[in-house]
């Protein structure tokens, strides 16, 4: 079993990756493989929609975006942590995400969900709300905490002294892995629901 983390902070160790540490520590004692990769300091372009990757199958951009491609495949669940700006969340993440999600024509139905978010004091349900929406696109299931999913801090570290944030990410992560296995169970003896056909309603004509 294992879960991809896509940390969207421009700092390595910010307070963003407080959050993430949290949960690393949890999946390590539930028995879920973890792979960080920081993707906020990176040079990433937005969607162009130039079409290219629906006849190849990957982005016409052959940057972090395609690498991120085969592990989130091979992924049961998919974190995305992001620092808050302008109550949004780091603008090259969502064009990661962007691209990412829309460049890969593999089936995410049923692999798990979470986003988490870090703020000096507010936006943090803004910007969770708009992580979210990239995974109730996907048919794919959102872990929950305690709490919505957020952590604070300003200065680097600060993140250390929210007992209540760390404790967030904690349940998190504890529930999204009872969560994997328990769909990987139902796999096992019922499959993936069967999918329809999908409508296309355009509201111009």
């Amino acid at each position: 079993m294992k879960v991809l983390i896509i940390n969207g902070s421009p700092r390595v160790n910010g307070n963003t990756s407080v959050a993430v540490r949290e949960m690393e520590k949890v999946f390590a004692e539930e028995g879920v493989e973890t792979e960080v990769v920081q993707v906020g300091n990176k040079d990433i372009r937005g969607c162009i929609a130039c079409g290219y990757c629906r006849e190849n199958g990957k982005c016409v951009f052959n940057d972090v975006v395609n690498e991120l491609a085969p592990k989130f495949e091979e992924a049961d669940g998919l974190v995305v942590a992001s620092p808050v700006y302008y109550a949004s969340a780091n603008a090259t993440l969502i064009a990661c995400l962007t691209r990412l999600f829309y460049s890969t024509p593999f089936d995410k139905s049923m692999k798990v969900g979470a986003s988490v978010v870090c703020a000096r004091r507010g936006g943090c349900s803004a910007t969770f709300d708009e992580l979210n929406k990239f995974f109730t696109i996907s048919s794919m299931p959102i872990a929950s905490s305690q709490y919505w999913n957020s952590i604070h801090g300003r200065e680097q570290g600060q993140a250390e002294m929210d007992e209540e944030g760390r404790q967030t990410m904690r349940v998190l992560a504890r529930n999204m892995s009872f969560l994997m296995k328990s769909i990987a169970l139902g796999k096992e003896k019922y499959g993936l629901p069967e999918k329809e056909e999908h409508l296309w309603t355009h509201f111009i004509r």
